[in-house]
Protein backbone atom coordinates (compact mmCIF):
# COMPACT_ATOMS: atom_id res chain seq x y z
CA UNK A 1 0.00 0.00 0.00
CA UNK A 2 1.25 3.43 -0.81
CA UNK A 3 1.31 6.27 1.61
CA UNK A 4 -1.57 7.64 -0.44
CA UNK A 5 -3.92 5.34 1.44
CA UNK A 6 -2.77 6.30 4.89
CA UNK A 7 -1.51 9.80 5.56
CA UNK A 8 -2.80 11.65 2.56
CA UNK A 9 -6.37 10.48 2.20
CA UNK A 10 -6.86 10.79 5.96
CA UNK A 11 -5.05 14.01 6.64
CA UNK A 12 -5.17 16.00 3.43
CA UNK A 13 -5.38 19.64 4.27
CA UNK A 14 -6.19 22.35 1.84
CA UNK A 15 -5.52 21.89 -1.83
CA UNK A 16 -5.16 25.53 -2.75
CA UNK A 17 -2.07 26.78 -4.50
CA UNK A 18 0.06 28.54 -1.89
CA UNK A 19 3.12 30.74 -2.14
CA UNK A 20 5.61 31.18 0.64
CA UNK A 21 7.96 34.17 0.78
CA UNK A 22 7.82 35.10 -2.91
CA UNK A 23 5.08 35.34 -5.51
CA UNK A 24 4.06 31.88 -6.63
CA UNK A 25 3.57 30.70 -10.14
CA UNK A 26 0.06 29.81 -11.29
CA UNK A 27 -1.66 27.14 -9.25
CA UNK A 28 -0.14 23.82 -10.26
CA UNK A 29 1.64 25.42 -13.19
CA UNK A 30 5.19 25.90 -12.01
CA UNK A 31 7.41 28.27 -13.89
CA UNK A 32 10.90 29.65 -14.24
CA UNK A 33 12.97 30.11 -11.13
CA UNK A 34 13.53 33.68 -9.99
CA UNK A 35 17.22 34.05 -9.32
CA UNK A 36 17.09 37.82 -9.02
CA UNK A 37 16.16 37.97 -5.34
CA UNK A 38 18.83 38.01 -2.66
CA UNK A 39 18.70 34.31 -1.89
CA UNK A 40 17.05 33.00 -5.02
CA UNK A 41 13.87 30.96 -5.27
CA UNK A 42 13.08 27.28 -5.37
CA UNK A 43 9.90 25.66 -6.73
CA UNK A 44 8.73 22.70 -4.65
CA UNK A 45 6.19 20.24 -6.05
CA UNK A 46 4.20 18.62 -3.27
CA UNK A 47 1.02 16.67 -2.58
CA UNK A 48 -1.56 18.91 -0.93
CA UNK A 49 -1.70 16.88 2.27
CA UNK A 50 2.01 17.31 2.85
CA UNK A 51 2.34 21.00 2.07
CA UNK A 52 1.71 22.03 5.67
CA UNK A 53 4.66 19.89 6.78
CA UNK A 54 7.01 22.13 4.82
CA UNK A 55 5.50 25.57 5.38
CA UNK A 56 7.41 26.26 8.58
CA UNK A 57 10.58 24.96 6.97
CA UNK A 58 10.15 27.35 4.05
CA UNK A 59 9.62 30.31 6.33
CA UNK A 60 12.67 29.44 8.43
CA UNK A 61 14.78 28.80 5.34
CA UNK A 62 13.89 32.27 4.06
CA UNK A 63 15.05 33.77 7.35
CA UNK A 64 18.27 31.74 7.45
CA UNK A 65 19.38 31.87 3.83
CA UNK A 66 17.17 34.32 1.96
CA UNK A 67 15.87 31.47 -0.19
CA UNK A 68 12.26 31.94 -1.26
CA UNK A 69 9.98 28.96 -1.78
CA UNK A 70 7.08 28.52 -4.19
CA UNK A 71 4.89 25.50 -3.44
CA UNK A 72 3.10 23.84 -6.34
CA UNK A 73 0.34 21.67 -4.86
CA UNK A 74 -1.47 18.83 -6.55
CA UNK A 75 -3.71 15.97 -5.41
CA UNK A 76 -1.98 12.60 -5.07
CA UNK A 77 -2.87 11.14 -8.47
CA UNK A 78 -2.27 14.46 -10.19
CA UNK A 79 1.15 14.70 -8.56
CA UNK A 80 2.21 11.30 -9.83
CA UNK A 81 0.99 12.12 -13.32
CA UNK A 82 2.79 15.48 -13.31
CA UNK A 83 6.02 13.85 -12.19
CA UNK A 84 5.76 11.11 -14.80
CA UNK A 85 5.03 13.58 -17.60
CA UNK A 86 7.77 16.07 -16.80
CA UNK A 87 10.41 13.47 -15.99
CA UNK A 88 9.67 11.78 -19.31
CA UNK A 89 9.91 15.05 -21.22
CA UNK A 90 13.25 15.98 -19.69
CA UNK A 91 11.97 19.46 -18.82
CA UNK A 92 10.69 20.22 -15.34
CA UNK A 93 8.88 23.19 -13.80
CA UNK A 94 10.03 22.35 -10.28
CA UNK A 95 13.35 22.14 -8.48
CA UNK A 96 12.38 19.84 -5.59
CA UNK A 97 9.77 17.11 -5.60
CA UNK A 98 8.16 15.44 -2.60
CA UNK A 99 8.00 11.75 -3.52
CA UNK A 100 5.94 9.02 -1.91
CA UNK A 101 8.32 6.26 -0.87
CA UNK A 102 6.80 3.79 -3.32
CA UNK A 103 7.72 6.10 -6.21
CA UNK A 104 11.47 6.09 -5.61
CA UNK A 105 12.09 2.97 -7.75
CA UNK A 106 10.00 4.44 -10.59
CA UNK A 107 11.76 7.80 -10.66
CA UNK A 108 15.27 6.79 -9.59
CA UNK A 109 16.79 7.62 -12.98
CA UNK A 110 15.19 11.07 -13.11
CA UNK A 111 16.56 12.44 -9.83
CA UNK A 112 20.03 13.42 -8.71
CA UNK A 113 22.18 11.84 -6.01
CA UNK A 114 22.24 13.91 -2.83
CA UNK A 115 24.91 11.84 -1.09
CA UNK A 116 26.59 14.89 0.45
CA UNK A 117 23.50 15.54 2.59
CA UNK A 118 23.67 12.06 4.11
CA UNK A 119 26.55 12.66 6.48
CA UNK A 120 27.33 10.10 9.16
CA UNK A 121 25.68 12.42 11.68
CA UNK A 122 22.55 12.74 9.55
CA UNK A 123 22.24 8.98 9.04
CA UNK A 124 22.39 8.40 12.80
CA UNK A 125 19.36 10.68 13.23
CA UNK A 126 17.18 9.05 10.59
CA UNK A 127 15.35 5.78 11.25
CA UNK A 128 17.35 2.84 9.83
CA UNK A 129 14.61 1.64 7.47
CA UNK A 130 14.42 5.10 5.90
CA UNK A 131 18.18 5.38 5.43
CA UNK A 132 18.09 2.04 3.64
CA UNK A 133 15.16 3.01 1.43
CA UNK A 134 16.66 6.38 0.46
CA UNK A 135 19.71 4.67 -1.05
CA UNK A 136 19.04 3.33 -4.53
CA UNK A 137 21.73 1.80 -6.73
CA UNK A 138 24.47 3.01 -4.41
CA UNK A 139 23.32 6.65 -4.11
CA UNK A 140 21.00 8.52 -1.81
CA UNK A 141 18.26 10.05 -3.95
CA UNK A 142 15.77 11.38 -1.40
CA UNK A 143 15.90 12.96 2.03
CA UNK A 144 13.00 11.83 4.24
CA UNK A 145 10.81 14.80 5.14
CA UNK A 146 8.26 13.02 7.32
CA UNK A 147 7.32 9.50 8.24
CA UNK A 148 4.72 7.55 10.14
CA UNK A 149 3.94 4.02 11.30
CA UNK A 150 1.11 2.16 12.93
CA UNK A 151 0.96 1.95 16.70
CA UNK A 152 -1.71 0.71 19.13
CA UNK A 153 -4.41 3.17 20.17
CA UNK A 154 -6.68 2.03 23.00
CA UNK A 155 -9.44 3.33 25.25
CA UNK A 156 -7.77 4.27 28.54
CA UNK A 157 -11.12 4.85 30.23
CA UNK A 158 -12.23 1.28 29.49
CA UNK A 159 -8.86 -0.21 30.47
CA UNK A 160 -8.80 1.71 33.77
CA UNK A 161 -12.41 0.98 34.74
CA UNK A 162 -12.41 -0.97 38.02
CA UNK A 163 -15.12 -3.44 36.98
CA UNK A 164 -13.46 -4.12 33.64
CA UNK A 165 -10.14 -4.71 35.37
CA UNK A 166 -11.63 -7.13 37.88
CA UNK A 167 -13.70 -9.01 35.30
CA UNK A 168 -10.79 -9.28 32.92
CA UNK A 169 -8.42 -10.65 35.55
CA UNK A 170 -11.00 -13.18 36.65
CA UNK A 171 -11.45 -14.41 33.08
CA UNK A 172 -7.87 -14.31 31.77
CA UNK A 173 -5.73 -14.43 34.90
CA UNK A 174 -3.65 -11.31 34.35
CA UNK A 175 -4.05 -7.54 34.62
CA UNK A 176 -5.85 -5.54 31.96
CA UNK A 177 -3.32 -3.18 30.37
CA UNK A 178 -2.11 -2.05 26.97
CA UNK A 179 -1.25 -5.29 25.14
CA UNK A 180 2.39 -6.26 24.71
CA UNK A 181 1.82 -9.60 22.95
CA UNK A 182 -0.60 -10.65 20.23
CA UNK A 183 -2.15 -13.20 22.56
CA UNK A 184 -3.00 -10.36 24.95
CA UNK A 185 -4.32 -8.32 22.03
CA UNK A 186 -6.61 -11.21 21.13
CA UNK A 187 -7.77 -11.66 24.73
CA UNK A 188 -8.53 -7.96 25.17
CA UNK A 189 -10.31 -7.79 21.81
CA UNK A 190 -12.46 -10.75 22.79
CA UNK A 191 -13.21 -9.25 26.22
CA UNK A 192 -14.50 -5.94 24.86
CA UNK A 193 -16.58 -7.44 22.07
CA UNK A 194 -19.96 -7.10 23.77
CA UNK A 195 -22.87 -4.74 24.25
CA UNK A 196 -22.61 -3.25 20.77
CA UNK A 197 -18.85 -2.67 21.01
CA UNK A 198 -15.98 -4.51 19.34
CA UNK A 199 -12.50 -5.12 20.68
CA UNK A 200 -10.69 -4.07 17.52
CA UNK A 201 -11.10 -3.62 13.79
CA UNK A 202 -9.87 -5.64 10.83
CA UNK A 203 -9.08 -3.59 7.74
CA UNK A 204 -9.65 -5.85 4.77
CA UNK A 205 -9.45 -3.01 2.24
CA UNK A 206 -5.82 -2.13 3.01
CA UNK A 207 -2.83 -4.43 3.24
CA UNK A 208 -0.33 -2.68 5.52
CA UNK A 209 -1.31 -4.33 8.81
CA UNK A 210 -1.13 -7.81 7.36
CA UNK A 211 2.32 -7.01 5.92
CA UNK A 212 3.48 -5.76 9.32
CA UNK A 213 2.55 -9.18 10.70
CA UNK A 214 4.61 -10.75 7.90
CA UNK A 215 7.64 -8.75 9.04
CA UNK A 216 6.98 -9.72 12.65
CA UNK A 217 6.92 -13.36 11.58
CA UNK A 218 10.43 -13.03 10.15
CA UNK A 219 9.93 -12.67 6.40
CA UNK A 220 10.43 -9.91 3.87
CA UNK A 221 7.17 -8.60 2.40
CA UNK A 222 5.98 -10.29 -0.80
CA UNK A 223 9.39 -10.09 -2.54
CA UNK A 224 12.82 -11.09 -1.30
CA UNK A 225 15.95 -8.99 -1.89
CA UNK A 226 16.33 -10.52 -5.36
CA UNK A 227 12.70 -9.74 -6.30
CA UNK A 228 11.68 -13.38 -6.05
CA UNK A 229 8.01 -13.70 -5.12
CA UNK A 230 7.73 -15.24 -1.65
CA UNK A 231 4.14 -14.35 -0.80
CA UNK A 232 3.23 -18.02 -0.38
CA UNK A 233 5.84 -18.79 2.30
CA UNK A 234 5.00 -19.88 5.84
CA UNK A 235 5.35 -16.40 7.36
CA UNK A 236 2.83 -14.87 4.96
CA UNK A 237 0.34 -17.64 5.68
CA UNK A 238 0.87 -17.40 9.44
CA UNK A 239 0.35 -13.65 9.30
CA UNK A 240 -2.73 -13.94 7.11
CA UNK A 241 -4.32 -16.62 9.28
CA UNK A 242 -3.75 -14.52 12.39
CA UNK A 243 -5.11 -11.38 10.77
CA UNK A 244 -8.25 -13.16 9.62
CA UNK A 245 -8.73 -14.70 13.08
CA UNK A 246 -9.27 -11.22 14.53
CA UNK A 247 -12.50 -10.78 12.54
CA UNK A 248 -14.40 -12.53 15.34
CA UNK A 249 -13.72 -9.50 17.55
CA UNK A 250 -14.21 -6.88 14.85
CA UNK A 251 -17.20 -5.18 13.22
CA UNK A 252 -18.78 -7.12 10.35
CA UNK A 253 -17.93 -6.30 6.75
CA UNK A 254 -14.16 -6.31 7.27
CA UNK A 255 -13.56 -6.65 3.53
CA UNK A 256 -14.73 -3.06 3.04
CA UNK A 257 -13.07 -1.47 6.08
CA UNK A 258 -10.28 0.90 5.10
CA UNK A 259 -8.31 3.51 7.07
CA UNK A 260 -11.07 6.11 7.08
CA UNK A 261 -13.71 3.62 8.21
CA UNK A 262 -11.49 2.22 10.99
CA UNK A 263 -10.58 5.69 12.20
CA UNK A 264 -14.24 6.65 12.36
CA UNK A 265 -15.16 3.45 14.23
CA UNK A 266 -12.55 4.16 16.89
CA UNK A 267 -13.27 7.88 17.22
CA UNK A 268 -16.98 7.16 17.59
CA UNK A 269 -16.35 4.70 20.41
CA UNK A 270 -17.25 1.53 18.51
CA UNK A 271 -13.89 -0.22 19.01
CA UNK A 272 -11.78 -0.52 22.16
CA UNK A 273 -8.47 -0.74 20.26
CA UNK A 274 -7.14 -0.01 16.81
CA UNK A 275 -3.83 -0.46 15.04
CA UNK A 276 -3.44 2.89 13.38
CA UNK A 277 -1.04 5.51 12.04
CA UNK A 278 0.42 7.49 14.91
CA UNK A 279 -0.59 10.89 13.56
CA UNK A 280 -4.24 10.04 14.20
CA UNK A 281 -3.73 10.28 17.98
CA UNK A 282 -3.42 14.04 17.74
CA UNK A 283 -6.24 14.36 15.22
CA UNK A 284 -9.06 12.95 17.34
CA UNK A 285 -11.81 15.61 17.16
CA UNK A 286 -12.40 17.44 20.42
CA UNK A 287 -16.10 16.59 20.24
CA UNK A 288 -15.52 12.87 19.53
CA UNK A 289 -16.87 10.45 22.16
CA UNK A 290 -13.33 9.19 22.81
CA UNK A 291 -11.61 12.59 23.08
CA UNK A 292 -9.30 12.64 26.10
CA UNK A 293 -9.80 8.92 26.69
CA UNK A 294 -7.16 7.43 24.38
CA UNK A 295 -3.81 5.86 25.20
CA UNK A 296 -0.98 4.93 22.85
CA UNK A 297 1.38 1.95 22.84
CA UNK A 298 4.08 0.65 20.53
CA UNK A 299 3.29 -1.87 17.82
CA UNK A 300 3.48 -5.42 19.13
CA UNK A 301 6.25 -7.77 18.03
CA UNK A 302 6.17 -11.31 16.74
CA UNK A 303 8.89 -13.96 16.63
CA UNK A 304 11.14 -11.56 14.70
CA UNK A 305 10.47 -8.66 17.04
CA UNK A 306 8.58 -5.38 16.74
CA UNK A 307 7.90 -4.38 13.16
CA UNK A 308 5.91 -1.75 11.36
CA UNK A 309 5.68 -0.57 7.77
CA UNK A 310 6.76 3.10 7.64
CA UNK A 311 4.96 5.65 5.49
CA UNK A 312 7.65 8.19 4.55
CA UNK A 313 7.87 10.89 1.88
CA UNK A 314 11.19 12.03 0.45
CA UNK A 315 12.48 15.30 -1.01
CA UNK A 316 14.37 14.77 -4.27
CA UNK A 317 16.10 16.96 -6.86
CA UNK A 318 15.30 16.32 -10.54
CA UNK A 319 18.24 15.95 -12.88
CA UNK A 320 16.56 18.35 -15.29
CA UNK A 321 16.44 21.33 -12.94
CA UNK A 322 18.79 24.23 -13.58
CA UNK A 323 18.52 25.26 -9.95
CA UNK A 324 20.34 22.40 -8.23
CA UNK A 325 22.20 24.48 -5.65
CA UNK A 326 19.04 26.13 -4.32
CA UNK A 327 17.18 22.83 -4.45
CA UNK A 328 19.78 21.16 -2.25
CA UNK A 329 19.85 24.21 -0.01
CA UNK A 330 16.11 23.81 0.60
CA UNK A 331 16.45 20.10 1.33
CA UNK A 332 19.22 20.88 3.80
CA UNK A 333 16.87 23.41 5.46
CA UNK A 334 14.16 20.75 5.59
CA UNK A 335 16.55 18.41 7.38
CA UNK A 336 17.92 21.07 9.74
CA UNK A 337 14.45 22.29 10.74
CA UNK A 338 12.66 18.97 10.47
CA UNK A 339 10.94 19.35 13.86
CA UNK A 340 8.89 22.29 12.51
CA UNK A 341 6.69 19.76 10.73
CA UNK A 342 5.47 18.55 14.11
CA UNK A 343 3.76 21.91 14.65
CA UNK A 344 1.76 21.47 11.44
CA UNK A 345 -1.72 20.01 11.18
CA UNK A 346 -0.34 16.66 10.04
CA UNK A 347 2.25 16.81 12.80
CA UNK A 348 5.05 14.52 11.64
CA UNK A 349 8.82 14.56 11.15
CA UNK A 350 11.49 12.14 9.98
CA UNK A 351 14.42 12.73 12.33
CA UNK A 352 14.63 10.71 15.52
CA UNK A 353 15.69 13.80 17.47
CA UNK A 354 12.65 15.72 16.23
CA UNK A 355 10.25 13.15 17.67
CA UNK A 356 12.31 12.86 20.85
CA UNK A 357 12.09 16.62 21.33
CA UNK A 358 8.32 16.30 21.75
CA UNK A 359 7.84 12.81 23.15
CA UNK A 360 7.45 13.91 26.78
CA UNK A 361 5.17 16.86 26.06
CA UNK A 362 1.47 16.68 26.80
CA UNK A 363 -0.50 15.87 23.69
CA UNK A 364 2.35 14.00 22.04
CA UNK A 365 2.01 10.70 23.90
CA UNK A 366 1.97 8.82 20.59
CA UNK A 367 5.56 9.79 19.76
CA UNK A 368 7.38 7.46 22.14
CA UNK A 369 5.50 4.40 20.80
CA UNK A 370 6.09 5.67 17.26
CA UNK A 371 9.84 5.93 17.87
CA UNK A 372 9.88 2.42 19.33
CA UNK A 373 8.00 1.06 16.33
CA UNK A 374 10.11 2.82 13.72
CA UNK A 375 13.25 1.61 15.48
CA UNK A 376 11.92 -1.95 15.66
CA UNK A 377 14.54 -4.42 14.48
CA UNK A 378 12.17 -5.99 11.96
CA UNK A 379 10.61 -2.71 10.72
CA UNK A 380 11.08 -2.42 6.96
CA UNK A 381 9.85 -0.34 4.06
CA UNK A 382 7.98 -1.72 1.09
CA UNK A 383 9.83 -3.65 -1.64
CA UNK A 384 11.80 -1.49 -4.05
CA UNK A 385 9.93 -2.23 -7.25
CA UNK A 386 8.23 0.16 -9.64
CA UNK A 387 5.33 -2.30 -9.79
CA UNK A 388 4.52 -2.08 -6.06
CA UNK A 389 1.41 0.07 -6.36
CA UNK A 390 0.05 -2.18 -9.10
CA UNK A 391 0.79 -5.26 -6.99
CA UNK A 392 -1.03 -3.68 -4.07
CA UNK A 393 -4.11 -2.57 -5.97
CA UNK A 394 -4.60 -5.60 -8.19
CA UNK A 395 -3.32 -8.45 -6.01
CA UNK A 396 -2.77 -7.73 -2.31
CA UNK A 397 -5.97 -5.88 -1.45
CA UNK A 398 -8.25 -8.29 -3.38
CA UNK A 399 -6.43 -11.22 -1.72
CA UNK A 400 -7.01 -9.76 1.75
CA UNK A 401 -10.64 -8.98 1.03
CA UNK A 402 -11.26 -12.57 -0.04
CA UNK A 403 -9.38 -13.90 2.98
CA UNK A 404 -11.35 -11.92 5.59
CA UNK A 405 -14.54 -12.98 3.82
CA UNK A 406 -13.67 -16.63 4.44
CA UNK A 407 -11.38 -17.63 1.58
CA UNK A 408 -8.72 -20.34 1.94
CA UNK A 409 -5.43 -18.61 2.74
CA UNK A 410 -3.13 -21.18 1.15
CA UNK A 411 -4.88 -21.15 -2.20
CA UNK A 412 -5.25 -17.36 -2.16
CA UNK A 413 -1.54 -16.92 -1.54
CA UNK A 414 -0.60 -19.42 -4.24
CA UNK A 415 -2.80 -17.59 -6.73
CA UNK A 416 -1.36 -14.25 -5.65
CA UNK A 417 2.15 -15.53 -6.30
CA UNK A 418 1.27 -16.36 -9.91
CA UNK A 419 -0.36 -12.96 -10.44
CA UNK A 420 2.63 -11.09 -9.06
CA UNK A 421 5.10 -13.14 -11.09
CA UNK A 422 3.13 -12.22 -14.21
CA UNK A 423 3.19 -8.52 -13.29
CA UNK A 424 6.96 -8.61 -12.83
CA UNK A 425 7.72 -10.24 -16.20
Amino acid sequence: MSTRNNINRLATIGGLCTAVALAATGCGAGGPTDSGSAGGTVNVLVEAGGHAELTGVAEQCKKDTGLGVNFIELPYDGLFNRLSSEFSSGTVSFDVAALDSVWLPSFKDAVQPIDELFTDEAKKDIFPALVKEAEVDGHFIGMPAWTNAEIILYRKDLFEDAKNKADFKTKYGYELAAPTTWQKYQDISEFFTKDGMYGTDVKGAVETEWLAHVLQAGSAMVLDENNNVIIDNAAHKEALDFYVSMTKSAPPGAAQVDWAAAQNLFNQGKTAMTRFWAHAYRQIPKDAPVAGKVGAAAMIGGSAGVAGVPGPWYLSVPKATKNTDNAKKFIKCAYDHNSLGIESSLGLASRISAFEKYQDKEGYESFRPLIQTLNGKATATRPATAKWQQITDTVLVPLLQKAVAGGDSASLLADAKKQIQDLLK
